[in-house]
């Protein structure tokens, strides 16, 4: 247990607590707000932009800053038919580091919170006191349900237009609870607020007096997100293979890489895949010097005992369970170009580092993100739909199911001509 223990507080000190999570919620439920007022109260925004949503604000009459104006130009952006719109927003604590994925809500921009939500930590889902849980609320989720997101809030917003209500809340609380349950959703938090006032926003609010729970911040802040990383099962995909082939590096061979999951010592045994070959770990470098064990997420050069056929995109695995590796895959795949998906299209399939070509061979169904229904053997698939599809690669592709390890099992399809993503894949 000590090998775990101390890797767990290398990790700490490796990503310096860094919290990575997307804000969902529909039109007018305050998300817009939220964002301003964490980075207004946390300190984050620069004097000068502070004067410039100053000078802009609609409330300035009443002494009020219109904190949403903070990302008004992003949803102008939006307007505009950019392609893949996420805009992203940081701001910093003294106990962590923050990315937020701001994504729209619109059911036409699912493939935006797709994208935004890949790699989150953490959702929040925003949900307006006085109107409770709706259909895009049940969206949301339920991509959040798909995408394994982690960990999800639920910030019950504008408590202050239904006087603070604790029977409201809690009335919210069983509804979304009913929905949680049928997702399969596990760790949630449920957090009364108003934005617009700053409730519980940063500190806990008097007005709110009957929750007992940490504020939004405090909550981000204390979230454990480091124990959702994998050291059991070790992936290691190779990005590039050192071969100097200098006179004072003759012999030297080096794979370099970043550990997505697991544990790598010095005299571990470990399988390439996707050919199975076996070998033990000789030496592990991080920066130029030699150690004995290096952990998820940190950037390396492993070095074997054995001469080894190993190429940019096979993954040195160990311990644990191993990865699947196939040239059929089962796939669940959101849609994201404007032209239609149609059986027999060739792409470029992206796994971490691995490239290989691509043919989706058969569209089984169609999914609902609305009611989770499925529409059997559609014709063909467009921009933000989310279907089950069944890809043959070119060659064999090591991989994880999605639901299990999400680093080794997320995907993208490229358009062979324009280099351009037009879908991510959620390996099953």
């Amino acid at each position: 247990m000590d090998i775990f223990n101390n890797a767990q507080q290398t990790i700490n000190v490796l990503i310096m607590d860094l919290l990575r999570f997307i804000t969902a919620g529909s039109v007018d439920d305050g998300k817009s707000t939220l964002i301003g007022r964490l980075l207004y109260d946390s300190k984050s925004i620069m004097i000068d932009q502070l004067e410039a949503i100053e000078k802009q604000s609609r409330n300035k009459e009443e002494g009020e800053i219109d904190l949403a104006l903070l990302t008004d130009g992003l949803r102008a952006e939006r307007e505009q038919g950019i392609t893949i719109d996420v805009a992203y927003k940081y701001f910093s604590t003294p106990k962590r580091k923050f990315i937020i994925a701001d994504a729209p809500g619109h059911i036409q921009y699912t493939r935006n919170m797709v994208t935004g939500a890949s790699n989150a930590d953490l959702a929040i889902i925003l949900i307006d006191a006085r109107n409770g849980v709706v259909e895009q609320t049940r969206r949301h989720s339920i991509i959040t349900s798909l995408l394994n997101i982690p960990h999800v809030i639920v910030a019950i917003n504008k408590m202050d237009m239904v006087n603070y209500s604790q029977d409201v809340y809690n009335n919210i609380v069983i509804d979304y609870s009913k929905v949680a349950q049928s997702l399969g959703l596990k760790d949630i938090t449920y957090i009364p607020i108003s934005a617009l006032h700053g409730d519980n926003i940063v500190e806990r609010s008097v007005r709110l007096d009957w929750y007992e729970g940490s504020s939004l911040l405090q909550f981000l802040e204390e979230v454990e997100v480091q124990r959702d990383i994998d050291l059991v099962n070790g992936r290691f995909p190779v990005q590039y293979v050192i071969r100097p082939q200098s006179d004072d590096l003759h012999d030297y061979r080096g794979y370099a890489g970043k550990i997505i999951s697991g544990i790598y010592r010095k005299g571990d045994e470990v399988t390439i895949q996707p050919s199975g070959s076996r070998s033990t770990i000789k030496a592990i470098e991080i920066g130029g010097r030699e150690v004995e064990e290096a952990y998820a997420p940190q950037s390396v050069v492993l070095h074997l005992n054995d001469d080894i056929d190993i190429s940019r995109g096979d993954v040195i695995a160990n311990n644990g369970r191993k990865p699947g590796s196939s040239q059929e895959l089962e796939v669940l795949l959101c849609w994201m170009d404007n032209k239609p998906l149609v059986p027999g299209n060739k792409y470029l399939l992206q796994l971490n580092s691995r490239v290989v070509r691509a043919v989706v061979r058969e569209i089984e169904y169609k999914l609902d993100v609305n009611t989770l229904q499925q529409e059997a053997y559609p014709q063909q698939a467009v921009l933000n739909d989310v279907i089950k599809v069944t890809i043959k690669t070119a060659s064999p592709v090591p991989y994880d199911p999605y639901k299990t390890l999400r680093a080794n099992g997320g995907a993208i399809l490229i358009d062979e001509t324009s280099h351009v993503t037009v879908g991510a894949c959620m390996i099953q």
